[in-house]
């Protein structure tokens, strides 16, 4: 069975595609996404059972001047149906939809100390001409792998690091015990 989120999402992708506003409807649900993450006073607002629907759809409107008129309606849908707080799932959901309609691989770099720009770029171009698609780079440091990198591809993990590299060792110690 589908999540809240992804039954929501899914609904909202198609009514983006079939306006030629998928771009526009994406930004528009990242920036309305953070500001809520954002200020504990909208959340107690929006996710509150105290404050009515059409309260809620009355914000919605005076917070989003100008915004897609389809998105619009569509967080009017979620304020009647009490379904404002599931905003941050729908988000998750909405964005995979977005990065496969776009053909985009999210790469994750991950290393025990800063890594030089130009090397990040490097290992990013690498994985767009093997993959032949569009990445979404990002990186960041964790001390904790010791040494080495761990690049997440997508959903896969290649684990080239020190710490990985140690655990497989005590996996194969505590097996020949």
């Amino acid at each position: 069975m589908e999540e809240i989120g992804e039954v929501y999402a899914r609904a909202l992708f198609e009514a983006a595609v079939e306006s030629d506003s998928l771009d526009e409807v994406q930004e528009q649900l990242g920036i309305w996404a953070d500001a809520l993450g954002k200020n504990k006073d909208l959340q107690t607002f929006f996710f509150s059972p105290r404050f009515s629907s059409n309260d809620k759809k009355d914000a919605v409107r005076q917070i989003i001047d100008g915004g897609n008129e389809r998105f619009l309606n569509f967080l009017e849908l979620l304020a009647e149906r009490h379904r404002l707080p599931a905003t941050f799932r729908i988000r998750r959901a909405f964005d995979e939809l977005w990065r496969e309609e776009h053909k985009m691989l999210p790469v994750e770099v991950t290393s025990a100390v800063e890594l030089d720009d130009g090397l990040v770029r490097s290992i990013g171009e690498r994985i767009e001409e093997r993959t032949g698609r569009q990445i979404e780079l990002t990186s960041r440091v964790d001390p904790d792998i010791i040494g080495g990198l761990v690049l997440r591809v997508g959903n896969k993990v290649l684990d080239a690091s020190v710490q990985g590299r140690l655990q497989r060792l005590r996996k194969q110690i505590a097996r020949a015990a």
